[in-house]
């Protein structure tokens, strides 16, 4: 791809990814490549349909992601890795609103974005709670993708999910959960 075309595709996933998080995933894409500054023949010769720019904006984050995750091991004593990390994934999900209806909408489209996030996402949960549990930090075990799965709910929930202090001090509070002993709980 020329350097030209890549900064255009860098633009419009960037801007998507900030229309989509302040007007959800049905927002205009004229505002997605007016964001860009690009003109919305630009934004199509790249991504034909709608779900190839969700599609590319969700792989991108995943990827961001994912890749937090081996910074923060290397920073902090594993059980603070953990933390920080699923804080990180509450960031990831808070951030994509409408894009969990879009992913579910039974559109094929999507289809490769689930695989993705059981492939990714999941065992990077599980390699960061394996090392905090070895170390000590925490004593439940807990199955990776249900945690994550309700990670992602209380990001969702309610009418004031969309505040992201609220949705990190509920994940906060999943998280001392992970910490009770098991005869304890």
């Amino acid at each position: 791809m020329r350097a030209d075309a890549r900064q255009n595709v860098d633009a419009l996933l960037e801007a998507a990814q900030t229309v989509f998080a302040e007007s959800g995933v049905d927002a205009p894409v004229r505002a997605i490549a007016e964001r860009a500054g690009v003109g919305v023949g630009t934004l199509y010769r790249h991504f034909p349909l709608r779900s190839d720019l969700i599609s590319a904006v969700f792989r991108r984050e995943m990827d961001a992601c994912v890749d937090a995750a081996a910074e923060i091991e290397a920073a902090y004593p594993p059980g603070e890795a953990l933390d920080r990390w699923v804080i990180r994934y509450t960031q990831f999900v808070a951030a994509k609103r409408g894009l969990a209806s879009a992913l579910h909408s039974g559109d094929a489209a999507y289809e490769p974005l689930a695989d993705a996030f059981s492939t990714r996402l999941t065992p990077t949960f599980e390699r960061l709670a394996t090392a905090a549990a070895e170390a000590g930090e925490i004593h439940q075990h807990v199955d990776s993708a249900e945690f994550l799965g309700a990670v992602a709910n209380l990001c969702h929930a309610g009418p004031a999910a969309g505040s992201s202090g609220r949705a990190e001090r509920m994940v906060r509070l999943l998280l001392a959960g992970l910490r009770t002993p098991a005869d304890e709980a």
